[in-house]
């Protein structure tokens, strides 16, 4: 098995950010509290569990959302190949734009630690590298997200109703000292069967851009709720070294009902 492979776990299912956006925020589709658990399977395995939760907290005297996302290996993974990684953003309560990103990983022997601190008023971006122990600089773009923020960001600003199929969105991102562009494409709708019922779903698939060209990371679909919370409820990617599959597992603290149907 590939050391990439449970990098690239974790980074499929914060890359829901590249769902979609407009130009009008609306209502917030999360609130403090909010908890979400995911089962990966790799083949027929299940491999790993990871989890998403918000909470509020304090960043320089300023109320911001902490939000953390964890992902661990299970099974025999675990035993062969230990993942540990957590990702922590803090962002900006209204606008959901980062100030602080953290990324601490740990994948069978590889290591990452990594802080990043957002200066939104000079578009510069001080990455802290623990492992390596040196700061740098870099300018980033404007309307930058994290890996992790986006996909708060882009929940407040989806409207479910004007999608249309073969619609295309793009997102400006940093992270490992590198602005990224990417897209994604609405596929369309389905229902899917999940542990908790039947789910309508916004489907979606991202691409990034590599030179001047957007080419698509191997195949990867996600599966958007299609209701105000726009939660993650399944992600299949068909990778190099096989396939992988994020299902949500569990769930609390949704700011609206979530939608089953009978």
């Amino acid at each position: 098995m590939k050391n990439c492979m449970p990098y690239r776990l974790y980074f499929l299912l914060l890359i829901i950010v590249l769902t979609i956006t407009s130009s009008k925020a609306q209502e917030k589709a999360f609130q403090e509290g909010e908890w979400l658990d995911y089962k990966v399977k790799y083949g027929w395995f299940n491999a790993s569990e990871a989890s998403l939760e918000v909470k509020l907290d304090k960043l320089d005297g300023k109320t911001v959302y902490h939000i953390k996302g964890y992902g661990k290996s299970t099974g025999l993974l675990d035993v062969f190949f230990k993942v540990r990684d957590r990702y922590e953003t803090y962002v900006d309560t209204q606008q959901v734009k980062p100030y602080k990103f953290i990324r601490d990983l740990s994948e069978g022997g590889y290591t990452k630690n990594k802080m990043i601190r957002f200066d939104h008023s000079q578009n510069t971006a001080t990455v802290h590298d623990y492992k390596y122990d040196t700061v740098h600089k870099h300018k980033f773009t404007d309307k930058t997200q994290d890996m992790l923020s986006a996909l708060y960001h882009l929940r407040n600003q989806v409207k479910n109703e004007e999608l249309k199929q073969g619609d295309e969105y793009n997102l400006n991102m940093f992270f490992d000292e590198q602005n990224f562009d990417f897209k994604t494409k609405f596929l369309g709708r389905e229902v899917i069967e999940t542990k908790f019922g039947k789910v309508k779903c916004l489907i979606f698939r991202p691409y990034v851009k590599s030179g001047r060209v957007f080419e698509e990371q191997e195949s990867v679909t996600v599966w958007i709720s299609d209701d105000k919370n726009k939660i993650p409820i399944q992600i299949k990617a068909d990778l190099a070294v096989g396939s992988l599959t994020a299902k949500l597992n569990n769930f609390k603290g949704l700011k609206h009902p979530f939608k089953i149907m009978m």
